[in-house]
């Protein structure tokens, strides 16, 4: 199986629980399960060749001009982190299952968890940077969903807030080094850059990279002090707390460091940076885990220091030490996961997480107590679990390790931090099962059905078996993801006993430690309260609210609602920006002459002049203003005949008509005045800046044309290309349904959603009280006594069959001759919009009723679907295809793909058009109308 398919069957899970959640959250979770299980099979399948050093890579072009493709590549790093991911996902999602309660919705939850574990899988399987990317910042959307899933919590929401905020922020300024380091290195292929060591390390640009880049990883994995999102984010439901803790989210900055460990690792700054905050997290997570009462907020804390451990020994930048990073990575997600599933096991049985609500459990829950004391001593560094055997490599490099002239002091601290774990793994086995039996639960506790102990049952085996056999069981594993990580060949043994040695003396005095600690720890934890002690939530929220009275106090110095200063403001920047470009830039001297002025031009200029200056004299005045928009758009179009631009020509002529009608029809139910609320000073300030950018804007048009550029103008291509790649002659047709082709097809996206906002807006108008209004309003003019002219009927009449010969003429000559799909549909329209004004909206419907909704669909659908077919020919998204045919008594004749997308466009344009002039007409019917308004209705003068 490739990998780029492994990547994409959580995604593909993610569409089935919405489809299949009606047929029970059972079906729901099978589907997710079985999307989950495919794809770790098929990474499954790709252990020997990993084992044999292969590594298997997919590569998919997507962008290749800016250098992101959708690159996977599967390597021992990769193999580790997605058996994580899919293996304990598939637990996770057997125990959520029988976790969530019959008022959950599992369809959402299930959907969110699946987006989850994709963009988890897809930032261990990237190979590429800006791929990798794509994928972080959708675990941090995923994941604000699934922490804020109960959003009747208020601690839900903010936790769900406050975890994207935080590890939003650290995802910028990855961004920011991940872009760096490509540069530096030559290519955003992952493969490559951690190739290009020596280039990397010895650039000026690697010290801001690095910092950067562990910003995000940082942030993402918790590290001080960016750990306190973690604990707050305890609100979502337990199967995500036990996802994101043991083999996700918080693991993906520890992935990050390790894929880039062979290049940036083994120099002073990564080792005073890496090494120093992993050894200060892992002791601050440790003393404040033993001190939580909730059980959730223990394992949380402990977390944060064991990603600190694994931290540290990243940062120490040897191999031994990436050995043990890997080895305790498996060990902590298989011992964390069961903790997590057991905790919220407990809330689901005793209804509390609280340590101090709960105590003697063991007889009541002694399944559950099992899972946990395994669990727990594992955590702990007890033999014979996986998690002694981690703590050993971790002391035993930590004895070596020197950190500012100071020998032993990494050494003694990871003790400590030791010391304190082994208080906490205890305080959750004596603290919530040891001890009497209480009558004060808020429920019975009891052991759970199969559903919610199998998973946290098979953890604990593994811990079991990990620490009994860990050559046998992980050795390989651990052995292919440290030789990705350091790129050398290490072949480790582990094994419960290596003799006395410093790390079994460290080891010993932390356990005794923490037994003495759990002993003495109510007096501690009394101490810790009388001591003033920070709470990072509070500085968290005092920094947000802080920031967003600044942002506020910022936002309305710079505009207090009003449009205009808004525009002036950014008129005027943009206008300084402008001049400041242009007197620091170096331009060429004027070397293109003028061309003369012909006296028609002159005379068409004047004209624009005049009514440009006497719309903006008369702008009060509605109607009269709309008249001189007309007359603009008509002398524009005037313009582009002369300029030789006859498709512009028809496109602004066309669009002039459609809009001017519709504006008509829509100011019939508007004040025929605008209300003058402005001073004279006011105006004259807006004059002022509007003359200054005008004036800015005519300038540096008349530079531009007046120079030649030392850069090749697209428009070379263009029309060297039009006919060999696009098959037409009309350069502009070609460019509009070919060579950008995508800009078209967003255009006509946004036309479809604005006629459909416009329908619903209406729908809003008629309803409540501005219904009654328009059911009530009495016209205050007098309107014409005959509403439908016999002239103008039987023109339009007359008029429509050749206005329909004329739009599709002017579609079908489109690809080589001015026309095409966007200027047919404006002729069609506007014949059938005359049909409406002629003889009414009723009259009009009953001949024809067509769903424009559907026709808007179906020509974003028509134009998708032409694009999507250029991919069966191996070709990108709306690449064109064309040929030439023969048919008896016919000459031959050209066939364009593009004929399809400018039919998706023609659909489009009726579509929005119409749906517009619908929704107008149903507010003239809903004021009592029998039939549509009309211009002709309209008289100039006079308000209302």
């Amino acid at each position: 199986m490739s990998p780029a398919l492994i990547v994409a069957l959580p995604f593909l899970g993610a569409l089935l629980p919405g489809l299949m959640v009606r047929a029970g959250r059972t079906a729901a979770a099978i589907a997710c399960g079985s999307a989950t299980a495919l794809a770790l099979l098929g990474l499954l399948l790709h252990v020997p060749a990993i084992r044999a050093g292969e590594a298997i890579a997919t590569r998919i072009p997507w962008m290749p001009q800016i250098g992101m493709n959708a690159d996977f590549r599967i390597d021992g790093l990769g193999l580790l982190f997605g058996i994580l991911i899919l293996g304990i996902g598939l637990l996770i999602i057997l125990y959520a299952r029988f976790y969530l309660s019959r008022k959950d919705a599992a369809g959402p939850f299930f959907t969110y968890l699946m987006l989850f574990q994709g963009a988890m899988t897809g930032i261990v399987l990237s190979d590429n940077i800006l791929m990798m990317l794509v994928f972080w910042e959708l675990t941090s959307l995923s994941s604000f969903l699934l922490i804020g899933f109960w959003k009747h919590l208020p601690e839900g929401r903010q936790g769900a807030r406050m975890a994207l905020t935080v590890t939003g922020m650290g995802g910028l300024a990855m961004i920011a080094g991940c872009l760096i380091l490509g540069q530096v290195a030559g290519s955003y292929r992952l493969s490559e850059i951690v190739q290009q060591r020596a280039a990397i390390q010895g650039s000026a640009w690697y010290l801001p990279a690095l910092v950067l880049i562990l910003i995000g990883a940082f942030t993402k994995s918790a590290q001080f002090p960016f750990h306190f999102w973690l604990p707050r984010a305890m609100a979502a439901p337990t199967p995500v707390s036990a996802y994101l803790h043991s083999a996700t989210m918080v693991k993906a900055g520890l992935f990050l460091m390790a894929r880039l460990w062979p290049a940036l690792a083994g120099t002073p700054e990564w080792f005073g940076i890496v090494a120093t905050v992993g050894l200060v997290t892992m002791l601050v997570g440790a003393v404040i885990a033993l001190f939580q009462d909730d059980l959730k907020g223990l394992l949380a804390y402990s977390t944060v220091s064991h990603l600190g451990l694994i931290t540290m020994l990243l940062g120490f930048g040897t191999e031994e030490a990436a050995v043990a990073a890997v080895f305790h990575i498996i060990a902590h997600a298989t011992f964390k996961a069961a903790l997590f599933m057991s905790a919220g096991i407990i809330d689901h049985e005793a209804h509390t997480r609280s340590i101090a609500r709960l105590g003697g459990l063991r007889t009541l829950m002694p399944l559950t107590f099992g899972i946990v004391l395994i669990a727990s001593l594992s955590m702990a560094g007890i033999p014979p679990f996986s998690g002694f055997i981690s703590k050993e490599l971790m002391l035993e490099n930590a004895s070596h390790a020197t950190l500012g002239g100071m020998p032993r002091l990494v050494g003694g601290v990871a003790t400590l931090a030791s010391l304190f774990s082994v208080a906490y793994s205890l305080r959750m086995i004596a603290h919530v099962f040891l001890g009497p039996v209480r009558d004060d639960y808020p429920a019975k506790p009891h052991d759970p059905g199969i559903g919610l102990w199998l998973g946290p049952a098979l953890l604990a085996a593994l811990v079991v078996v990990i620490g009994i056999a860990p050559n046998l069981t992980v050795g390989w594993l651990v052995e292919t993801a440290a030789a990705a990580i350091t790129g050398a060949h290490p072949h480790p043994h582990f094994a419960l006993w290596h003799g006395v040695t410093p790390a079994l003396l460290m080891s010993a005095a932390a356990v005794v430690g923490g037994a003495v600690l759990l002993a003495l720890w109510r007096p501690a934890d009394g101490l810790r309260l009388a001591l003033p002690r920070p709470d990072a939530k509070a500085i968290f929220d005092s920094m947000t609210d802080t920031t967003q009275a600044w942002a506020a106090r910022l936002t309305n110095g710079v505009t207090d609602g009003s449009m205009s200063r808004a525009l002036a403001l950014f008129m005027l920047t943009a206008t300084a920006c402008g001049f400041a470009a242009w007197h620091t830039g170096r331009a060429g001297p004027e070397i293109r002459p003028l061309l003369p002025v012909s006296p028609v031009a002159f005379i068409g200029w004047l004209m624009l002049m005049v009514a440009t200056g006497t719309m903006v004299a008369v702008h009060r005045r509605r109607i009269l203003a709309l008249v001189l928009v007309g007359i603009i758009g008509l002398i524009v179009s005037c313009a582009f005949v002369y300029l030789s631009a006859p498709d512009l020509a028809l496109t602004q002529i066309t669009v002039e008509v459609v809009t001017v009608i519709l504006l008509l029809l829509a100011l019939n139910f508007l004040p025929k005045r605008t209300v003058l609320d402005t001073g004279n000073v006011k105006r004259g300030a807006d004059a002022f800046v509007a003359s200054l950018t005008g004036l800015g804007v005519g300038i540096l048009a008349y530079a531009i044309m007046r120079r030649d550029f030392a850069f090749p103008s697209i428009a070379g291509y263009m029309l060297d290309n039009s006919y060999k790649l696009g098959g037409g002659d009309n350069v502009v047709n070609v460019i509009l349904v070919d060579f950008r082709g995508y800009d078209t097809y967003g255009e006509i996206t946004v036309l479809g959603i604005a006629a459909l906002t416009i329908f619903a807006l209406t729908e809003t108008l008629l309803a409540g009280r501005s219904g009654t209004r328009l059911r009530n309003w009495v016209h205050d003019m007098r309107r014409a006594g005959d509403r439908h002219p016999l002239m103008l009927v039987v023109a339009t009449r007359v008029v429509l069959p050749i206005s329909l010969v004329v739009g599709l003429y002017i579609f079908l000559r489109g690809h080589n001759a001015p026309g095409g799909g966007f200027i047919a549909g404006l002729i069609v329209s506007v014949a059938l919009v005359m049909q409406y004004m002629a003889s009414g909206f009723a009259w009009a419907q009953e001949r024809q009723n067509i769903p424009y909704h559907a026709l808007i669909g179906l020509g974003v659908l028509c134009a998708g679907i032409t694009g999507a077919g250029a991919w069966f020919a191996g070709k990108p998204f709306l690449t064109s295809a064309f040929g030439y045919f023969h048919l008896v008594g016919v000459e031959p004749f050209e066939l364009a793909t593009a004929m399809g997308f400018d039919t998706g466009v023609f659909l489009c344009v009726v579509g929005a058009v119409m749906l517009a002039l619908n929704s107008l007409s149903r507010i003239a019917r809903q004021a009592g109308q029998k039939v549509n308004v009309h211009p002709m209705d309209i008289q100039f003068g006079g308000e209302r």
